[in-house]
């Protein structure tokens, strides 16, 4: 039988890679639902095409606009995020694919979590903010969750087949972004057009300005803390230019596995969807010959502070990474409307983690509402 996918946020980067993998396995995959942010021209164009049961779009105003176009079209059509998070629920989802963008993907994640759906998770902020509960919710629900971020696929694929040995170590790979190298005083004159451009990986714009700030490879620090059960000391991050070795894993007898490929996230896409099978695809193949050298480096965490004020919320835990996530993500808003500048973003967070108010072991309400307060207070220092 067929999959039925639900796609969260199918009109960004890796929404719509994930319906070009759909489109190319058609008897693997078929679409149930559609989400979207605003943009509904795309959002329109990928229900005539792809023909799911139900969409949903984020913006309300934007509602009479999708009912216009699709008047003749057989799809439900709803609106609002708290539609989002409900559709998730609908017995005729097999795999709900998390791609919006950053907090907005918590409560629909943990919606299908307790619906029981298999997850594919691209949306790492959920762990971030979230990930203690939502570890304890999937397991409560026997709700399996399938990476789809490129270093956390690498981990898990080199962890299938290994059962009970033990993880001593893992290595989250980074190309170190466009600016890997320079200097704080190169980085305070950093254009915002500077930072859009990514040596490997082709993403969208928030993605973008956390991987060159290598804020994203904290955040994947603190996911993969939550998705495969590791301690802090056991994970550390390589920079690793060509992005060839997607991470690896060190096991307890000193024996590293590592996953290899070209840096094209249709191929953990496909690995999420189509898990425990691999499925047979034209993807461009990787040649040895055209990466005689692989190199590899210490991150430098004095120029690009970012990563070390989130490895410091996940040593502290709590509602601290939800902090980091909230001030981040205002920061990166202003940085892309050329309110801030690039070394501004940091110190925003930096004050953030100072002033607002640390809990231990917060529950859901109160993680909202640390996310409520340091937007408000990001946004007062910009």
């Amino acid at each position: 039988m067929k999959k039925r996918i639900a796609i969260l946020g199918s009109t960004g980067s890796i929404g719509t890679q994930t319906l070009d993998v759909i489109e190319q396995n058609p008897d693997y995959f078929e679409v149930e639902v559609l989400t979207a942010n605003s943009n509904t021209h795309l959002l329109i164009e990928q229900t005539r095409k792809f023909k799911p049961n139900t969409i949903v779009i984020a913006n309300k105003n934007k509602y009479d606009e999708l009912v216009d176009a699709l008047d003749d079209f057989p799809v439900k059509i709803y609106a609002g995020s708290e539609a989002i998070a409900q559709v998730v629920e609908m017995d005729t989802i097999d795999i709900v694919l998390t791609a919006m963008v950053g907090y907005s993907g918590l409560l629909p994640t943990i919606n299908a979590i307790k619906s029981g759906k298999t997850i594919a998770l691209a949306n790492k902020e959920t762990l971030v903010v979230a990930g203690e509960m939502i570890q304890k919710l999937a397991f409560h629900h026997q709700t399996s969750i399938y990476p789809v971020d490129s270093e956390h696929s690498a981990i898990f694929q080199c962890l299938v087949g290994e059962g009970k040995n033990k993880i001593e170590k893992i290595y989250l790979t980074a190309s170190g972004g466009p600016f890997r190298g320079k200097d704080f005083d190169y980085l305070e004159k950093v254009t915002k057009e500077n930072a859009l451009k990514h040596p490997n990986w082709e993403m969208g714009a928030k993605i973008t300005i956390d991987s060159s700030t290598l804020m994203n490879k904290g955040f994947e620090a603190i996911e993969a803390r939550w998705l495969f059960g590791l301690d802090p000391n056991q994970i550390e991050v390589v920079v690793h230019p060509q992005s060839i070795i997607h991470s690896a894993v060190q096991f307890e007898d000193g024996s590293i596995k590592a996953q290899m490929g070209l840096p094209d996230m249709k191929l953990p896409i496909l690995y999420a969807l189509g898990f425990p099978q691999r499925i047979k695809n034209d993807f461009p193949r990787f040649s040895f010959w055209d990466y005689p050298e692989l190199n590899f480096e210490k991150p430098d965490l004095k120029n690009f502070k970012n990563l070390s004020l989130a490895l410091e919320a996940m040593d502290k835990c709590g509602n601290m990474p939800c902090i980091v996530n909230a001030a981040n993500e205002i920061a990166v808003e202003a940085f892309l409307k050329d309110k801030v500048g690039f070394c501004q973003m940091t110190d925003i967070i930096e004050h953030s983690m100072q002033e607002i108010n640390f809990i231990k072991h917060p529950d859901l309400e109160q993680l909202i509402k640390t996310d409520e307060e340091t937007r408000k207070f990001a946004q007062s220092l910009i």
